[in-house]
């Protein structure tokens, strides 16, 4: 209190009053709410923006946790925007306990330089303490947004598949569901074409049989010259292109339409009507079609 009197007295008696009538705005059908104490032109500036930031993480947690919306008679988050015009990034929140629940203030000094990172888990671990009556740490809080957000889920993902194919970190049970998901539908990764790339080989049905030149595996090239004399392998190559637009599809048109040309030389390979010549033109094709894909995927990692 003597803090805030002193603060009072450097202030003008018009400035006292523009502050008091300042509105407040509230966002998140009421869950959320920011006062500005600061001059009009910050509260101009940043209240509203402040306002839809920690109304989005409020949104995006409640979509990601399937819980529905619902009219608060009393806010759960409460932010103060603070008058500091310098360099000041703490964002500082304590929780406070009223007659019916407990809801959190949240300081915000200086707006201008306050930090988003600080803030956003702030506003997390305060939707949690309103909503679930759970304290989170900063790291809960940061995986709970993390699995909320979709982009930010499907970044993880990718982030861990690449951690288990280049560190070996992470179990093989989860490395292997997450190189049979589909992480970002319509989109493929480099590493999405990677996987597609790895699954151009042929094998025999068991394990206890060869193909003529006694492999037990055979690329889609080396199979063109050996199918003549095989017919197994081109009936595993029939069967094949019924797998492959599985392994291609939902990740993009790029990758769909390599896949696609890739069933095209199967087939055409286990009929054995086209020449080795007309059989390498169409495998070139899916090649390059598969090159494109890959150059023009996402890279893990990137923003």
């Amino acid at each position: 209190m003597l803090l805030l009197s002193i603060a009072l007295l450097a202030l003008t008696r018009a400035e006292i009053i523009e502050r008091m009538r300042a509105p407040v705005v509230t966002h998140a059908d009421g869950m959320v709410q920011v006062y500005a104490d600061c001059p009009e032109d910050m509260r101009r500036e940043f209240q509203s923006p402040v306002a839809r930031f920690a109304a989005e993480t409020v949104k995006t947690l409640r979509s990601g946790l399937s819980i529905k919306a619902e009219r608060y008679r009393s806010p759960g988050i409460v932010i103060h925007i603070g008058d500091v015009r310098t360099n000041v990034s703490e964002v500082v929140a304590t929780a406070v306990t009223n007659d019916t629940r407990v809801f959190t203030r949240i300081k915000v000094r200086a707006p201008a330089y306050a930090d988003l990172q600080r803030l956003r888990l702030e506003v997390v671990k305060a939707f949690f303490r309103c909503e679930r009556a759970q304290e989170l740490t900063d790291e809960e809080a940061r995986r709970a947004y993390r699995g909320a957000d979709p982009e930010l889920r499907i970044e993880d993902e990718r982030l861990a598949l690449e951690d288990w194919f280049c560190r070996g970190k992470g179990s093989d049970e989860e490395g292997f569901r997450l190189m049979r998901k589909i992480l970002k539908p319509g989109f493929a990764s480099r590493r999405d074409v990677l996987l597609f790339a790895s699954r151009l080989y042929l094998y025999p049905p068991y394990r206890d049989l060869r193909f003529a030149d006694g492999s037990d595996a055979v690329s889609f090239r080396d199979a063109i010259a050996l199918a003549r004399r095989d017919p197994l392998l081109r009936i595993v190559a029939a069967v094949r292109a019924n797998e492959l637009p599985v392994f291609g599809g939902g990740r993009g048109k790029r990758l769909a339409d390599a896949a696609e040309m890739y069933c095209t030389f199967l087939l055409e390979l286990a009929k054995g009507e086209l020449s080795d010549e007309q059989l390498l033109d169409v495998l070139d094709e899916a090649d390059i079609l598969l090159n494109i894909a890959y150059e023009k995927g996402e890279v893990v990692g990137a923003r």
